[in-house]
């Protein structure tokens, strides 16, 4: 049986430090995860034009997060919080293949910005700054590395992500200084933080369509890994 190509979407950079040209760069843990639950991880240069020719080959999609927020403009808000920094081609290329994967009924795998970027295209909001609108937050950009745990979850019952996880709490890691808010029409919430922040969302209907707020490729809890085990087998 062939691998299933799994596309991950890819950080860019100006010229300076690694290259005196722009440059795109992804973490190896995005890839090796893939690779590590049976896929073959295929990265995607941001060529928004392209974006339904990239989903024709694909069998899956990871939306990768990054240090860089979404355009408020893009789910109706007027307001720019101070700290929005915005990567316009890269959020460009992210909706056109999302949205064509969504259509297609690709399985979709959303991490961190990615959850974000999927909710905002399923018709939600966000926070823009966390400390500004969540009274006694938990510290979501947590101070210790991000290969360890920031703070635990519920999963909440009959939803994907529990029956892909098996547990009601998991321990995950937090690097976001922004978040759902609300979310868009038949989107389902299916774990949250002890302070409310939403930590992951799902879409019924499709084959396999999940957000989640943190980094499963960090592999730090076991229903991490279960996670990407779930969506090479729906890729399949």
């Amino acid at each position: 049986m062939n691998k299933p190509l799994i596309g991950i979407t890819l950080d860019s950079e100006q010229a300076g430090s690694y290259s005196k040209y722009p440059w795109y760069a992804v973490r190896e843990n995005y890839c090796d995860a893939v690779a590590d639950a049976g896929g073959l991880p295929v990265p995607l240069p941001h060529r928004p034009e392209i974006a339904n020719e990239y989903v024709d080959f694909l069998d899956g999609l990871i939306i990768t997060g990054g240090a860089f927020d979404i355009d408020p403009l893009l789910f109706g808000s007027k307001k720019r919080h101070h700290t929005v920094v915005t990567k316009n081609l890269r959020t460009e290329f992210e909706f056109a293949i999302t949205q064509s994967a969504i259509k297609q009924d690709t399985p979709i795998l959303g991490i961190c910005g990615g959850q974000q970027l999927l909710n905002v295209i399923l018709g939600g909001t966000l926070i823009q700054h966390i400390p500004d609108e969540i009274n006694n937050a938990l510290a979501h950009e947590q101070p210790n590395p991000r290969n360890q745990p920031g703070h635990k979850i519920v999963v909440k019952p009959n939803t994907l992500l529990r029956q892909i996880t098996g547990t009601e709490t998991m321990m995950v890691n937090s690097a976001h200084h922004q978040a759902v808010k609300s979310v868009g029409n038949s989107v389902i919430i299916n774990s949250t933080a002890s302070d409310g922040v939403v930590e992951g969302i799902e879409l019924p209907g499709k084959r396999f369509c999940l957000g989640v707020q943190w980094h499963p490729e960090f592999l730090i809890d076991p229903g991490d890994k279960r996670i990407f085990d779930a969506l090479i087998e729906a890729a399949i």
